[in-house]
């Protein structure tokens, strides 16, 4: 009885790649892997698999391209980007289309964007209509590594929607490859992840890894060099001034942006308390969605539960699960929904935020993060920083954001302000914010460094 014949799954040129790597690992001539592959998808031989399925090869060619990221090689795919989530290996995807091939251009993406913009590597927002960019490359290919380039470009037309493309990668690549995009000390590496095995580059993986420890390792340095230069004069007053003056210390200039402020590494600073009771540190700021709100600014809230002071209308407060604050408002998490909720006692939903935005936050803003604890000092009426200690987190665990939140061990802070009770509102917030000594139920990788 003749095996029966399996559909093809894989192109023919796939089939080709497969039979080059099986002759590599058995060490035999490449017609006997030929055959191999070809019985292993129920043919006879090499021969007799060519022949059935040249028509119908043929037809597979005219057909348009499949969807991004949905090629045949899925699965090699899965393969690859689980092994760099192993080893913390952040990266960018992006399918390749038959066009893009054609034409040695391709979208750059909003995720790829994001990426570029997060590692300070490189952003669209600003570069002009028209300008090419190049920046050298690597292109990691089945038979090794090679130098190239990258160039980044909004043409003149078409609204000057974002393009990019890399050298040499047309011999490297098939429509509807998978590529990941990894930046390691601001050079770009190009992976195709639908042609080659990660398990088969450990060193160059290695490299990635022990670059991103540098970079929390030189942080460590530099503040540590910067606690033996003794208290750091404040830069500014206030609540956020141990941040800034922290930062300014370290050469960072100060911006509105929401990307990390170290090399891709968040730093959160915070006074330290002589009593046990530390102060809560933010995680992160969010606005409500006030598309879909009761109230639909935090002007509106502020006018209807604010308070008169010096002047201003305010509403400083802090919003939790467990209790009403003064002002009547508290959180619920509507598991159902997804939706954290805050209510009044006696008017009811106030406003409401997606649980997808807020873990979306997370993961932007703290990815790595040094949260340094500092003692506030005063000489001669100014105040002062002594840096003590800083935790090291990596990786937060996403899915327990809303837990804790439920739970009240994450907390939000509204800090409205109308200033002369008519003026525009303006909130410094929401802050959403939790105890230090709690951080290890968000972030399960943790280090705990002495500064002093």
């Amino acid at each position: 009885m003749s095996q029966e014949k399996l559909p093809l799954k894989r192109s023919i040129t796939r089939l080709k790649d497969d039979a080059k790597k099986l002759k590599k690992e058995k060490n035999i001539q490449l017609s006997q892997a030929q055959d191999l592959i070809a019985q292993a998808h129920g043919y006879s031989d090499w021969q007799e698999l060519i022949q059935t399925n040249s028509t119908s090869n043929k037809k597979e060619k005219d057909q348009p391209p499949l969807p991004r990221f949905s090629n045949s090689d899925a699965g090699f795919v899965l393969h690859n980007r689980q092994i760099l989530a192993k080893l913390g290996i952040d990266y960018s995807l992006l399918a390749i289309t038959a066009t893009g091939l054609t034409k040695s251009i391709m979208d750059a993406i909003a995720t790829l964007r994001e990426y570029f913009v997060l590692n300070g590597y490189h952003n669209y927002q600003t570069q002009g209509q028209g300008i090419i960019e190049r920046k050298p490359a690597k292109l990691i290919t089945s038979t090794g590594i090679l130098d190239t380039q990258v160039s980044l470009y909004r043409p003149k037309t078409k609204l000057g929607d974002p393009r990019i493309w890399v050298y040499k990668l047309n011999k490297h690549a098939e429509p509807n490859d998978t590529l990941a995009l990894v930046l390691v000390n601001d050079l770009l590496y190009v992976l195709n992840i639908s042609k080659i095995n990660l398990e088969n580059y450990e060193n160059l993986l290695a490299t990635f890894v022990a670059h991103k420890e540098s970079v929390a390792l030189e942080l460590l340095e530099k503040l540590r060099l910067l606690a033996k230069k003794g208290p750091l004069k404040a830069v500014k007053t206030g609540d956020t001034a141990i941040g800034m003056t922290i930062e300014h210390a370290l050469g960072i200039e100060a911006n509105s942006f929401k990307t990390p402020d170290y090399k891709g590494i968040e730093l959160k600073s915070a006074r330290e308390k002589a009593k046990a009771q530390k102060n809560r540190s933010t995680i992160f700021a969010q606005v409500a969605d006030w598309k879909i709100s009761p109230l639909k600014n935090s002007g509106e809230i502020v006018d209807k539960y604010g308070y008169i002071r010096d002047t201003d209308l305010k509403l400083y407060c802090t919003i939790n699960t467990r209790m009403p604050n003064s002002q009547g408002l508290q959180f619920e998490y509507r598991a159902n929904e997804d939706l954290l909720v805050e209510k009044h006692i006696r008017d009811g939903d106030v406003a409401y935020w997606h649980g997808a935005i807020l873990r979306a936050r997370l993961l932007e803003k703290h990815k790595e993060t040094f949260w340094i604890q500092a003692e506030s000092i005063f000489i001669d009426g100014h105040e002062y920083f002594i840096l003590k200690s800083a935790i090291h987190t990596k990786n937060p665990l996403i899915g327990q954001f809303m837990q804790l939140l439920d739970e009240g061990v994450i907390t939000m802070d509204h800090l409205i302000k109308r200033k002369n009770k008519t003026g525009a509102a303006a909130e410094k917030g929401p802050l959403f914010k939790i105890n230090p000594k709690h951080l290890m139920l968000l972030f399960p990788e943790s280090k705990i460094y002495s500064l002093e």
